[in-house]
């Protein structure tokens, strides 16, 4: 059976915050002036969003994000089918339990179609826990065993960064690199994650008027037998960190060997692609990102492009490829039968996620 992602919606909250306000709502840390200063040179991104006040006071948790992008996913559909599954999936959540999305779940109950039972998945992890949500939502529609499926990603980094609540370990001494430091590999997160939360509403069948995207193929693997653990969140102390040694040497050869897997298993090549929609953590990656899909481009064929609202919207972890999505189709025009290719690196411990998608109009 066909799947189609028939409406998307996302959801960043309060007003984009710019570089030089950062502290405003996440506070300042000891001796990481400097820190900070490196890192936005380097990721690129010029504005994030905050759930968050001018006293750190969290303004909307996690769960309640999602629920507004539900809100903005479902209110354009027409359709009638009865969702009957919900998946989601974050780095952080204020419960370990229960799981995401059963506390998602009476938030959006009163919607019509989500008023009733729901079969749930929670998904944990790093970057790709809410795309294993993603992928399992369209394997329940794929088997025939649900007509309509939601799936959510939500991140509130803010509420594990801002100066009130993280106490990183300050190992830092002289004759130690400063990027080597425990010390570092948490603080410096701090100038790259924020808040946001994206929804896909799926169906067995595709709108009946205008634009749906046909999921001709999903692929996810864990290459963790083969890579070591890289980014973490400690449920002991709430200290989120990663280590950028590990993350520099491990990141692009595990993301080329998947895919080069992903284009074979599917006798696919990148060529027929308009475009790749990357969940890039920083700018400071680009050149990879480029010289990944020039080697994995077949001789002759033009390079496939990519496109990434980093920048604008920041790094907003799990849920970055649903709000990636969202505000990708809201400003470009597709045509019958082009395809995208969404692609979710993960560093916690190198997990990955590819799902094709190909441009399907009814009028």
């Amino acid at each position: 059976m066909d799947c189609y992602i028939t409406q998307t919606g996302h959801y960043l909250p309060g007003p984009p915050i710019p570089n030089d306000r950062i502290e405003d709502f996440l506070g300042s840390l000891p001796g990481e002036s400097q820190v900070k200063r490196q890192v936005l040179a380097m990721n690129g991104i010029l504005s994030r969003h905050y759930a968050q006040d001018l006293h750190q006071v969290s303004t909307e948790n996690v769960y309640e994000m999602a629920a507004k992008a539900v809100d903005r996913c479902l209110s354009g559909s027409d359709s009638g089918n009865l969702i009957s599954y919900l998946a989601a999936g974050t780095t952080y959540a204020p419960y370990a339990g229960p799981g995401l999305a059963s506390l998602i779940h009476p938030l959006i109950s009163h919607h019509p179609r989500l008023h009733h039972p729901l079969e749930i998945s929670s998904h944990a992890g790093i970057c790709s826990s809410a795309a294993a949500g993603l992928v399992g939502a369209i394997r329940a529609i794929k088997t025939g065993e649900h007509r309509a499926a939601l799936a959510i990603g939500s991140e509130h980094a803010s509420d594990v960064l801002k100066s009130s609540r993280i106490h990183p370990i300050d190992d830092r001494r002289d004759g130690v690199p400063l990027r080597e430091t425990q010390w570092f590999m948490s603080v410096f997160l701090r100038f790259m994650l924020s808040d946001g939360a994206g929804a896909m509403l799926l169906e067995s069948e595709p709108n009946s008027k205008g634009l749906s995207l046909r999921v001709d193929w999903t692929h996810s693997l864990s290459l963790a037998h083969e890579c070591p653990l890289c980014m973490k969140l400690d449920n002991q102390n709430g200290l989120l960190s990663q280590d950028i040694r590990v993350l520099q040497r491990h990141l692009f050869p595990a993301a080329e060997t998947f895919v080069r897997s992903a284009l074979k298993r599917h006798r696919e090549s990148l060529g027929p692609y308009r475009v790749v929609l990357p969940h890039l953590s920083s700018f400071f990656f680009r050149r990879k990102m480029e010289r990944m899909l020039e080697q994995l481009t077949d001789p002759g064929q033009p390079i496939v492009p990519y496109w990434t609202n980093l920048a604008s919207a920041g790094n907003t972890g799990s849920a970055s490829i649903f709000v990636m999505l969202d505000e990708f189709l809201l400003s470009h025009r597709l045509n019958e039968g082009e395809r995208l290719l969404l692609f979710i690196p993960e560093s916690g411990q190198f997990n990955f996620v590819l799902i094709s998608l190909t441009a399907v109009y009814r009028s």
